[in-house]
């Protein structure tokens, strides 16, 4: 059963061109499966078994060109300039691949990617994304929920954080192995449960109907689309359960400016610059657009803050 909102009933084909429909057959590795939920608490298997529809759309905005979103990123282990990445990550290599999977988990283990993805059906979903430094894209990405996945390796009741590694490689990773990296490797990232469960929060195996670029943080990366970018982690090796709360890369890099939640919020801006209004990349050095709170998924997320003070919570 699907979770049906007339707000998302768009269909891919009215704003997707026919040329970059996605090729499920190259995206899946294992094909449409059940998804094994009994594991996770009854919130999680809700988001688990009732999944966003496939044909999730960002309202019908345009998307970001295919070039833009595959020559302009940030991926410090290949360079600190937007196009560095795309200069620099053909040396990744990316097959095989290994996922770590510890903690609290009653399944861990060393998991082939094609193995912890088995059973798992990927779904094509478009949505925002928002950078911190306040620039914007629409990205058509292809993965599968986190929800399921957790559910296949069984978290435990204790696990309250789901944490996330980026691979470490020198020898293919170039600002890895320098005297002043911008950050201390490897990257990390993490997510509250509920966060992690929520239906909009995607592993991403490709983008724009092709697997995912190495710039683009292939062969797994976290999509979590009403976060700052920073926190869609790239090229993931190692995913831990943990009960307490686990330390985040720019947040241990300058806490003052990128707290650990780091939901897009117009209203707190960062230290240096303000957070209001975006530039969205293809349209212009100068145009600019007011910022949504949440980036515009408030009605699918907004719950899981109730309460909190998101100015302390940042």
């Amino acid at each position: 059963m699907l979770i049906r909102d007339s707000r998302l009933d768009i269909p891919s084909s009215e704003i997707t061109p026919k040329g970059i429909y996605l090729n499920r057959r190259a995206l899946m590795t294992a094909g449409a499966g059940l998804i094994a939920a009994a594991a996770l608490p009854r919130s999680a298997r809700a988001a688990a078994l009732n999944p966003v529809p496939s044909d999730l759309t960002t309202t019908g905005e345009a998307l970001t060109s295919k070039e833009d979103v595959t020559s302009y990123n940030n991926f410090y282990e290949f360079g600190t300039g937007k196009s560095d990445p795309a200069r620099h990550a053909g040396s990744l290599t990316t097959a095989p691949w290994t996922v770590k999977v510890d903690g609290l988990a009653g399944k861990p283990g060393d998991y082939a990617l094609d193995e912890l993805m088995r059973g798992l059906a990927v779904e094509e979903r478009v949505y925002r994304m928002r950078c911190v430094e306040g620039w914007s894209m629409v990205i058509p990405w292809a993965g599968v929920p986190l929800a399921a996945l957790l559910a296949k390796v069984e978290p435990q009741p204790s696990a309250k954080y789901v944490a996330f590694e980026t691979l470490v490689r020198p020898s293919e990773m170039p600002e890895q192995d320098t005297s002043w990296p911008p950050l201390p490797w490897p990257y990390v990232e993490g997510l509250r449960m509920d966060e992690a469960t929520n239906p909009l929060t995607l592993m991403a195996v490709g983008l724009y109907g092709e697997t995912l670029p190495n710039q683009n943080g292939a062969p797994l990366r976290l999509v979590v689309p009403w976060k700052y970018g920073f926190k869609s982690i790239k090229s993931i090796v190692r995913i831990t359960l943990t009960e307490t709360q686990p330390p985040t890369s720019w947040n241990q890099q300058a806490p003052s400016e990128y707290g650990f939640y780091a939901n897009v919020n117009p209203s707190v801006d960062h230290p240096r610059w303000s957070q209001a209004s975006e530039r969205r990349i293809g349209e212009g050095l100068t145009s600019r657009r007011d910022t949504l709170m949440f980036n515009g998924y408030g009605d699918f997320v907004a719950s899981m803050y109730a309460g909190m003070d998101l100015a302390q919570n940042y």
